[in-house]
This record gives structure tokens, sequence and C-alpha cells, in this order.
């Protein structure tokens, strides 16, 4: 009974963290809590920035949106194109073309596939920004040459945008004057 005492005691106290004049002692590890702290301290890394994704996805859009500004800020441009989707749908935040554009763009000009692609499409559209189908198909041509399967698919469909985006979506899409 004490041996079975003891070792309870022992499994309780694994689990518990604390901290002294010489750092902490059994921190937590891959949970939210870590997550936001690294954040909030400034340390962004791929794999916390890649949580970004789980928060958003669980509803948790504040904390999301904190890992991917923050991200995005380090450089990450997956991180910039998570940004856009998060100011297009309106998670942890307003509704707002103009911004998802934005980040579209920005990470377009750091050279990532998605974000060449995706401002390519808000150009063609002139989602966020003023229409230009020329400057969006370059994009896209662009986002294709550097093996993004859904450029390559666009281009096959002759640039068509129901191509790639459901109809049910096109609402959002329309000129608003």
């Amino acid at each position: 009974m004490r041996t079975t005492f003891c070792a309870l005691v022992l499994i309780a106290a694994a689990g518990v963290s604390t901290a002294d004049d010489y750092g902490t002692t059994n921190p937590e590890e891959m949970t939210w809590g870590t997550i936001r702290d690294k954040v909030a301290r400034g340390a962004t890394d791929m794999t916390t920035c890649a949580a970004g994704y789980l928060m958003t996805k669980s509803g948790d859009h504040e904390t999301a949106r904190a890992i991917f500004e923050a991200c995005a800020a380090a450089g990450y441009t997956q991180s910039m194109t998570w940004m856009s989707y998060m100011e297009q749908n309106g998670f942890g935040g307003d509704y707002d073309p103009d911004a998802a554009a934005e980040w579209d763009r920005r990470a377009a000009e750091a050279g990532d596939p998605v974000g060449k692609f995706n401002h390519g499409v808000d150009l063609m559209r002139g989602f966020g920004v003023a229409q230009d189908e020329a400057a969006g198909r370059r994009l896209i041509d662009e986002a294709a040459e550097d093996g993004l399967a859904i450029a390559r698919r666009l281009q096959g469909a002759d640039y068509d945008l129901d191509e790639v985006t459901p109809d049910a979506d096109n609402w959002r899409y329309a000129p608003l004057f």
C-alpha cells in the first residue's frame, strides 16, 4: 500500500512544473498555452507557425491570428497566406478583402507559389485590389511554373475561375459598386 502511494505521488509530481532561479523544471511541452507563450515572447519556428492551423481549425481564431501575425512578421510565407484566409473569412477579426489581398500580395512578392496563385486570383477577380486580369494570369503562370497543381489546373481550364472556386462563393467576389 505504501509503495503504491509513493508511486502515485511520484507520478503526480512528474506533471508539476516548477520554476526557480535556474529555470523551469519539467515545463509544459506541446500545449496550446506553451505555444501562446512562445509567440508572446516573439519566438517563432516552423512547428509553432504550423500550430496556427490547428488553432484556427479548432475555432481559436484569436490565438491563430496571433501566431500567424508573428510568423508572417518573421518571414514565414505560409503564415501570410493563412492570414489572408483569416481576413477573407472574418476569423478573429472583421471580414476584410483588402487586408486579405494585401497578405496574398506579400506572400507572392516573397516568392510563395500559393501566394502567387491567390494574389493572381485576387487580381483576376478584383477582390480587395483593382482588377487586372493580365497581371493575375501572369502570377498564376508563375505559380504553375513553380509546380503548384491548382495553378496548372486553372491554366488548363483557360483561367475559368469556376474551376477552382465553387459557384456558391460567387456572391463573395461580386463587385460592391
